[in-house]
């Protein structure tokens, strides 16, 4: 089965997050896929960590070689699409484009941002409770 994963979820498991070891129980023996922006997604949020003295550069450069070892599908993104859900429940397009996959391919999202998974519920989209 595909699993649309989002970059929450990604990181939570790179970095050690309590909910990492039920990330990786639920997509085990599973195809993870999602739009082509995740890189840019974890290297953002890896620049966050960075800027807020969370992490230091080493722990990041750890944690791109554990995130350049998951295997992902990057899927194409319909953008119309993504930008009408993204408009339709108040998104950015880049947690639209999560949305948007998922829709269209018929998998679930995993995702950890609440925000996203009420959007989610919305519009039909069934999402995998960690």
């Amino acid at each position: 089965m595909d699993i649309v994963i989002d970059a929450s979820a990604i990181l939570a498991v790179i970095v050690g997050e309590p909910e990492r070891d039920r990330i990786v129980e639920m997509t085990a023996g599973h195809n993870m896929v999602g739009p082509g922006s995740i890189p840019w997604e974890v290297g953002n949020a890896f620049s966050s960590m960075l800027k807020q003295h969370r992490v230091g550069i080493e722990e990041v450069r750890q944690g791109l070689t554990i995130f350049q070892s998951i295997a992902i599908r990057y899927l194409a993104v319909d953008m119309q699409n993504a930008l009408s859900i993204a408009h339709a429940a108040n998104l950015y397009a880049y947690d639209a484009y999560f949305l948007d996959c998922a829709a269209r391919h018929a998998a679930p999202l995993l995702t950890l941002d609440r925000p996203l998974q009420r959007a989610a519920d919305k519009i039909g989209v069934h999402v995998l409770e960690v």
